[in-house]
Parts: structure tokens; sequence; C-alpha cells
């Protein structure tokens, strides 16, 4: 190839869809059919069979349509045995939840594309033919705010006080062990719920919980 040539982009992609919805395949692969861009490969329901379908050559595709929600697993569980198997799978998330913390955590988690089952059928068409070409195809995003989640919101001794409640230490404890009155902890304790938007220590310890398996 000449040093000026630019290698064009081979088609139709292949794609397969994993989606729990039945219904949500059938119409996307009737789009696809229409589409001289893309050949349809398969559609599964779960993503065990979806991690099965990496491992199979019958199942080879360019780029897969993978909803939020399969019937055994969610999209993100499904990202992280992505990066855990140092997987070059790509991956257009078809979210039909609105919840920007989803879209975070997907891109956090290394998804190449993100659209949601109510946009127009264009939008989630033209991010997949840009995803199979290597390109990453997200909605608007503060990318300041990507690794942003409510206990980043703490101060340095609302943390302190956080990890001691997950220790089950009551106020008593915690002033004694603190070194600070007990009035003084729960005054702490209640700017901590304000911002965790939580009303007490069982809601903001599993907060917490959640937070860490992001």
């Amino acid at each position: 190839m000449h040093g000026g040539d630019v290698k064009k982009p081979t088609w139709p992609k292949r794609v397969l869809i994993a989606e729990r919805n039945q219904l949500v395949i059938s119409a996307l692969r009737d789009i696809i059919s229409r589409d001289e861009r893309f050949d349809f490969t398969a559609g599964i329901h779960s993503g065990t069979a979806f991690l099965k379908a990496l491992e199979e050559t019958q199942t080879a595709f360019d780029v897969a349509i993978l909803g939020w929600k399969l019937s055994d697993m969610n999209a993100g569980e499904i990202l992280i045995e992505l990066r855990r198997r140092q997987s070059a799978t790509r991956v257009v998330i078809f979210s039909d939840d609105h919840d920007m913390g989803i879209l975070k955590q997907c891109i956090r988690l290394g998804a190449h594309g993100f659209c949601y089952q109510f946009d127009d059928p264009d939008i989630l068409f033209d991010t997949v033919a840009a995803v199979a070409n290597g390109r990453i195809c997200v909605p608007f995003i503060d990318v300041s705010k990507i690794n942003e989640t409510p206990l980043s919101r703490l101060t340095t001794r609302e943390r302190e006080l956080l990890s001691v409640l997950v220790n089950g230490w009551t106020n008593q404890q915690i002033a004694t062990m603190t070194g600070i009155s007990e009035n003084t902890v729960k005054y702490h304790l209640r700017n901590m719920y304000d911002k965790l938007q939580v009303n007490n220590r069982a809601m903001a310890v599993a907060l917490f919980f959640t937070d860490m398996k992001r």
C-alpha cells in the first residue's frame, strides 16, 4: 500500500445481538436485513451465551449490540469479564434505562458505544458502524464526571465516619475512638447523609457497598 493510500473499511460488518427481549432482537434483525452495512450473525438472550459465543467460530462477529439487562446478568458484569479476559470485542450497549449512572459505568468499563432503546434506530446503527470501524461513539457526557460517584462528594472526615459505620460502630464508639464529641459525630453524619441522599446509617452502608462494585 502506498504511503498516501487509506485503507477503506470492509462491509458488511457482522453483528451479534444479545438482548433478553425476543421482540427487540426480532426488530433489530429486521432492520439489519435492510441495511447493506451489516450482516446478522446471531441473537442470544443471556450473558453466559454471549461469553460462550466469543469462543465459537460459527458465531464470529465484528461488533455486538448488548442490552443492559440480559436474562442472567447485566452488561456491566459482562464488560468486567471482557476486561478480565483482555478481550478486544467491540460492544455497543443498548439500554432501556435512562439512568446516567449506567452510561458512566459503561464508559468506565470500556464500552465502545452506547445508545438508548427509545432513540431513532438510525442513531443505533450509525453508532454500530462507527464502533465496528474502530471508533468510540457515546452520548454527550461531561468526561470530568465519569468517575464521580456519590462517595466522591464526601470530605475526608465523612469518609472516615462511613468506613467505621461499615464496621458497625455506634456514635459513642466513634466519638471515643476519634476524640470528638458525640454531637459532633451526629453533625458529620447528618451532613454525610445529605450528600449521599440517604436517611440513615443502614442506607449509607448499603450505598458504600454498591459504590465498591462500580
